[in-house]
Formats: structure tokens, C-alpha cells, sequence
């Protein structure tokens, strides 16, 4: 029935710093970016690698969800590398601040998380 994850969708706190953030510090490409007038409300088309993968959206007054202590719903949302190391300096250059490298210890693969500008649970997973 289902075949692939076609996007997640992302609601900013403040949108032109989402923005930056997905589209300069984790290198995102953007698909199409518009004002839904009746909303008040922007909705960014990001892909990766081609392949489209993320909405950010703004709207006004949308509350805070919580994601830690960790809560039920969405967990985390994780990007592959082949250079962990490289990655997590490359988002400490840009003042992203990661948690320490950890080690899964069902595959074998090191990875580690680090959080968007609204605190969303972010994963590099090094293949």
C-alpha cells in the first residue's frame, strides 16, 4: 500500500529563521516558496538531493509542541551522512550545536541529534 515517505511537515516559530537554517546550515534546496494569503501563512517546498522531502509552513499564533521531556507523537526526523564527523563540523561551524556522538548498538553505525531553531529533534546517521 504505501511505497516511500513523500514529505514531513514542519511548522516554524519564526519562519525566516527556519528558513536559514534548513536552507543555509543543512544545505536544502528550495522547491517553491508561497504566501497563502488566506492563511497568513508561508509554506516552503525544500528538497534534498532532488528529491522532495519538507514543508516549512508559518502560522501565526501556532502553539509549542513539546518534544522534550521526550513526548508522545513524532520523535525525530533523520538525515543520513557518510561523514559524521565532517557533517557535525560543518553544523558547529555554523553555531549548531550537536549532542555527543553515540553509537547504535543494533547496527554498528555512529550518530547523533542536534535541534532546529524550534527545538524539533533533528538525527545525523552516518551510512
Amino acid at each position: 500500500m504505501v511505497k516511500a515517505v513523500h514529505h514531513i511537515a514542519i511548522i516554524a516559530g519564526d519562519y525566516e529563521r527556519s528558513k536559514k537554517f534548513y536552507t543555509e546550515d543543512l544545505g536544502l534546496q528550495v522547491v517553491r516558496e508561497v504566501f497563502r494569503e488566506d492563511r497568513n501563512s508561508w509554506k516552503l517546498d525544500l528538497a534534498l538531493n532532488g528529491n522532495y522531502i519538507i514543508e516549512l509552513f508559518s502560522f501565526p499564533g501556532a502553539p509549542v509542541r513539546p518534544s522534550r521531556p521526550e513526548a508522545q507523537g513524532l520523535r525525530h526526523l533523520a538525515f543520513s551522512v557518510e561523514n559524521l564527523d565532517r557533517s557535525v563540523a560543518e553544523l558547529e561551524a555554523k553555531g549548531v550545536i550537536t549532542e555527543p556522538v553515540r553509537v547504535d548498538p543494533y547496527t554498528g553505525k555512529r550518530f547523533t541529534f542536534f535541534s532546529d531553531p524550534d527545538g524539533l529533534p533533528l538525527e545525523l546517521y552516518e551510512i
